[in-house]
């Protein structure tokens, strides 16, 4: 009878320590979601809207980086800086916004590479008031 009190302890031991393992590990999803882009286009180069507020946008001759899909209170640094140095920090993705001196009437949209850091792929130009897309140039 020892044997069976034995043998029903450790199975009970072990029981509980199976529990105690289980109840320990965690399970952990992750879900990506890829943002989406704000500008929306009909017909490549055509009828796109810029999507950016006008008090998210740089003070003349600045820069800032925007994140398409991302609402204006999450975007990086709400404050617009110095051009210098911002590509190679601009996440891939992301929009790097520029108003220049001359024209304060546009805004250029460098988009930067969805996979790559820094390396933009496309230059647009839009309207500031309106945000209607004006024209394509190249990076």
């Amino acid at each position: 009878m020892t044997t069976v009190f034995r043998d029903a302890s450790l199975l009970r031991l072990f029981a509980t320590t199976l529990i105690a393992l289980s109840a320990c590990t965690r399970r952990t999803r992750t879900i990506i979601v890829a943002p989406t882009p704000q500008a929306e286009t009909v017909a490549p180069g055509t009828a796109a809207v810029l999507g950016v507020p006008p008090g998210h946008l740089p003070k003349p001759g600045e820069c800032r980086v925007w994140i398409p899909g991302v609402p204006p209170g999450r975007q990086p640094r709400p404050k617009s800086r110095d051009c210098a140095g911002i590509a190679p920090v601009a996440p891939p993705g992301s929009w790097i916004l520029y108003r220049p001196t001359a024209d304060r009437r546009l805004v250029h949209v460098r988009e930067v590479d969805r996979a790559r850091v820094g390396v933009v792929v496309r230059v647009r130009v839009f309207e500031v008031e309106s945000g209607r897309f004006i024209r394509e140039e190249n990076p």
